[in-house]
């Protein structure tokens, strides 16, 4: 089936630079099915394994070439999916991913003030400053900004543009990431059997460094900060991924991003989908995905309509590698502390 390429941009900041209406009269909305069946993978054996692309020229971050038009577009976006999707096989499934980075945290401001050589060397393997703390990074009254932006557009998304709703919700355990979620989506007139009751996964967390921004805080913060949060079976109390002085390499980071993806896959039959996360991971998910690299904002989000096809064969090899060390460097000049 054909559509027009009529292109919604970046959820950015979260602007969601959605096509701006039209001058003419708004025809009848493109009537949107409602699937009967679940929208799951089969369980993947040993001698299969999950496929991913994305399809694009659906939005602006896709190619150059798409062009905005069309206050219909969401609607006529939705169907497509949903003909997708009832013309697949048993082994193939379509999912459009809302891959969201957090609001700023107080990490990337430390960053910015100190900026990335001392950050990186110095100031990034401490807990904070004595002025501020970076340790599991919450974010900043910007953070919150860009998060309460987000709500905005999702509130009027639902009054008028008819964006698609995720119709589940995953997000990292990094408490900047918590923090997002929770602003985003908390107060919108979801639907009552499509609430918003995110599932933590350890593997949406960000790159693994010997960075303290990136160490998470414990299974039993996360339960008490974030009640209303669904944690993952197997989570484990502390943080065992973690290493000081240790960062994770990114053939290893892109192993675990298809891992928690086949979970997802395999486990969710939503076709909507909202992922809470860090810029790092999404660009791993965006390779995994085998999508063009996209850099984003704190605070931003892209759509990204994937195709998922089980391949009856044995997996691609994966290699993991050993952990590098962290360059360090001398306690910067006394008193350079207050970002």
């Amino acid at each position: 089936m054909h559509i027009p390429i009529l292109s919604l941009g970046l959820l950015g900041g979260l602007t969601f630079a959605a096509p701006a209406p039209a001058p003419a009269p708004a025809p009848a909305p493109v009537p949107v099915p409602v699937p009967t069946a679940a929208a799951l993978l089969p369980r993947v054996r040993g001698t299969e394994w999950i496929n991913y692309t994305t399809l694009t020229g659906f939005f602006l971050q896709d190619e150059s070439s798409t062009v905005p038009g069309g206050f219909d577009y969401w609607q006529k976006f939705e169907h497509y999916v949903w003909r997708l999707n009832r013309g697949s096989g048993r082994n193939v499934q379509y999912k459009v991913l809302y891959l969201g980075r957090h609001g700023e945290g107080y990490h990337n401001v430390a960053e910015s003030y100190y900026g990335t050589p001392l950050w990186n060397c110095y100031w990034s393997l401490q807990d904070g400053n004595g002025t501020s703390v970076w340790a599991d990074a919450k974010i900043t009254s910007n953070g919150v900004a860009q998060a309460l932006k987000a709500n905005a557009f999702w509130a009027n998304a639902i009054k008028t543009t008819k964006t698609p709703l995720p119709e589940s919700y995953y997000s990292s355990p990094l408490t900047r990431c918590l923090q997002t979620s929770n602003l985003t989506f908390s107060g919108l007139d979801l639907p009552s059997g499509k609430p918003f009751i995110p599932t933590v996964k350890e593997f949406f967390r960000e790159g693994i460094s010997g960075h303290t921004c990136d160490r998470r805080g414990t299974k039993s913060y996360i339960q008490s900060s974030f009640p209303t949060y669904n944690i993952e079976a197997g989570f484990t109390e502390t943080d065992e991924l973690w290493k000081p002085l240790l960062a994770e390499e990114r053939e290893n980071q892109d192993i675990r991003s298809k891992q928690v993806l086949d979970d997802v896959f395999g486990s969710d039959d939503s076709t909507y989908i909202s992922v809470t996360s860090h810029s790092g991971e999404i660009t791993s998910l965006l390779r995994v995905l085998k999508h063009r690299v996209f850099s984003l904002s704190t605070g931003q989000v892209i759509p990204v309509l994937v195709k998922a096809e089980t391949i009856v064969a044995g997996a691609p090899a994966t290699t993991t590698l050993p952990w590098s060390a962290i360059s360090t460097c001398a306690s910067p000049v006394p008193g350079a502390t207050s970002p």
